[in-house]
């Protein structure tokens, strides 16, 4: 009881700013992969592994950012939703984190198999059936995985004041979380970006290098966004800070890597963006609602 006094009592309120960035990742995220949806759903094929690849993560970005409101509440005013919501949220939290590293995972080795391994494994049916069945083992993982997360949260209240934490410090879970579902994914998909590299740098063929590029931005964001915030994680787990000073400076890392991490979920739709297709089918999406939107003023 006396450790988690002195914990409280050496609170920051660095939160305090964490809630409204939280609502602006919100509204970007939700304007961004909406957008997205839209230019996918009317302009691109989903018959290619890509697009199927870029919806899943789209959907992904958006369960995840569904939640980031109610964490703005919490650390503005602590949680006020209830257990369920609190049990909800952490789910949904975590399904989408899940889900994004996987389908990423899953998204680099396709481009492996395509660009390295594209004499030997040239059947397009069977390598679609393949990316189809990686993309639904992504879901049911990951929705697997966040219910044992989900479990172990609940309302506590602490001097009539409501927190949305764990019951206790899972440790194991924590490791877990950051080997499998952090560093191994990253070591499958380093091994795949230096063969893809190797061989796109040997052939002169710049639409592939363009597309390379692209899905290396999409990682290298996603491991710039959520590398800080797992590597505090883990030291959080390992390091126990003496004192006040120690306290607060861990805590203001991990708010800020934090922030860095729900930024993801608005970042993928502008490095989607540096397909030149894509920026071409957003144009058109957002010009022909100008051009209708002209067209009905003047009938008018």
């Amino acid at each position: 009881i006396l450790s988690d006094h002195v914990e409280f009592l050496c609170e920051t309120d660095f939160p305090n700013i964490t809630g409204p960035l939280f609502i602006l990742i919100f509204i970007l995220s939700v304007i961004g992969n909406g957008l997205l949806l839209c230019v996918l759903f009317i302009y691109e094929k989903l018959n290619t592994m890509t697009n199927i690849f870029i919806l899943n993560l789209v959907c992904s970005d958006l369960i995840f950012t569904i939640t980031l409101p109610f964490w703005a509440v919490d650390h503005l005013h602590h949680w006020v939703f209830g257990d369920f919501a609190c049990k909800f949220m952490t789910a949904a939290y975590f399904v989408g984190l899940y889900s994004s590293v996987i389908l990423l995972t899953a998204m680099t080795v396709d481009r492996f198999i395509t660009v390295v391994l594209h004499n030997r494994l040239s059947n397009h049916a069977i390598r679609q059936k393949s990316g189809v069945g990686a993309c639904i083992a992504a879901w049911v993982i990951s929705i697997s995985a966040s219910l044992s997360d989900a479990m172990i949260v609940k309302v506590v209240d602490w001097e009539n004041v409501t927190y949305c934490e764990p019951e206790f410090d899972d440790k194991l879970g924590r490791y877990l979380q950051v080997s499998l579902l952090f560093f191994l994914p990253y070591a499958i998909i380093i091994f795949c970006y230096s063969a893809i590299l190797k061989t796109v740098l040997q052939a002169l063929n710049r639409k592939k290098h363009r597309a390379v590029a692209v899905l290396l931005c999409i990682v290298a964001a996603f491991f710039f966004c959520w590398g800080p915030y797992h590597i505090v994680l883990l030291i959080k787990s390992l390091y126990k800070p003496i004192g006040c000073k120690a306290q607060e400076q861990l805590e203001v890392a991990y708010h800020i890597c934090e922030m860095l991490a729900y930024s993801h979920c608005c970042m993928n739709p502008l490095l989607y963006m540096l397909s030149q297709k894509m920026r071409k089918h957003l144009l058109n999406l957002l010009f022909r609602k100008n051009r209708e939107r002209d067209t009905s003023l003047s009938s008018v």
